[in-house]
């Protein structure tokens, strides 16, 4: 049995990574919130913000935990660029912070990072291309990549794109959007150029389970089987879930007048963790089906 703190343990990837690793494993969640959402779920939980070094070393001296997972974030990229302060606040000074507290001890620190380091001119991209990002939510999020691998040694930093999934009292995702808007019945423009390969929240935390029980160490990319576009993407969820999907309207990404730049040719090349872990990246339409089995069991109970 480890002992395992997971910080922003109330998001998406927290609470299927509490899911994954709550089986015989001691897990700690910090985050904002006064609970921990999902009462299926048992855990010692804290309120503790990554953004106060007082806080976070406080909760790691007290639980003392061997693996201390960072899932929190400002992961919205046009508000990143408008409060730059608060992106830098919590992506960039909150990591340093957990480096920081790990630093004088032997916790492995595991860090989700992201395709936005990278511009977007050529993906899906290797754990060799070389990062560029484009906006502030990338530089974030490379900013606390060089800290990690600077500053400690016992580390596994995470890359993934286009996370999806079912929870409980989340922020919606791509997918949520999309359901919400065709049931509605409202037409919905999503962009034809932009690239990915997205990502099923259970699938990720399955291989960062299988990262640690493996002992790697370093950088690696994980995201889904299927590379294709937002537009794409948007409408397989229609199928799937057997909706309208001629309510899913193309559109080129100059014409939202986002706030932020998003790389156009993102998304991850998987091939180092497919060689190493028994976890494989699933297919779109696979994934699909997993959420629309959860949503189908979250309705009956």
């Amino acid at each position: 049995m480890s002992k395992i703190a997971i910080t922003g343990c109330c998001g998406l990837l927290g609470q299927k990574l509490v899911r994954f690793l709550s089986k015989g494993n001691d897990v700690i969640g910090f985050d904002l919130l006064d609970e921990f959402p999902d009462k299926k779920y048992d855990i010692k939980y804290e309120l503790v913000d990554i953004a106060e070094l007082g806080q976070i070393a406080a909760a790691v001296k007290e639980y003392k935990p061997e693996y201390l997972i960072n899932c929190a974030g400002i992961t919205d990229v046009d508000s990143c660029e408008k409060q730059k302060g608060l992106a830098y606040m919590v992506n960039d000074n909150g990591v340093q912070n957990l480096v920081e507290a790990c630093g004088d001890s032997s916790i492995k620190l595991i860090q989700l990072s992201t395709d936005y380091i990278f511009d977007g001119e050529n993906g899906p991209f290797s754990e060799e291309d070389k990062p560029n990002p484009l906006g502030y939510y990338g530089i974030t999020k490379l900013n606390a990549e060089k800290v990690i691998r600077n500053e400690l040694k016992n580390y596994i930093i995470v890359r993934t794109n286009v996370l999806y999934g079912t929870g409980v009292d989340l922020r919606k995702n791509f997918v949520d959007w999309v359901l919400g808007k065709i049931q509605e019945g409202k037409s919905l423009p999503v962009v034809t150029d932009q690239y990915n390969n997205p990502t099923l929240a259970d699938n990720l935390a399955e291989a960062i389970a299988e990262l640690i029980s493996i002992d790697f160490r370093g950088v690696i990319h994980f995201g889904g089987k299927d590379y294709l576009s937002r537009y794409k993407f948007a409408k397989a969820i229609a199928e799937v879930f057997s909706l309208n999907a001629d309510l899913i309207q193309p559109i080129l990404t100059e014409e939202l007048k986002q706030r932020a730049l998003r790389p156009l040719r993102g998304g991850v090349k998987t091939d180092k963790a497919e060689k190493i872990l028994k976890t494989k990246p699933l297919s779109v339409r696979d994934g699909l089906r997993i959420v629309k089995e959860q949503i189908e069991l979250e309705l009956v109970d």
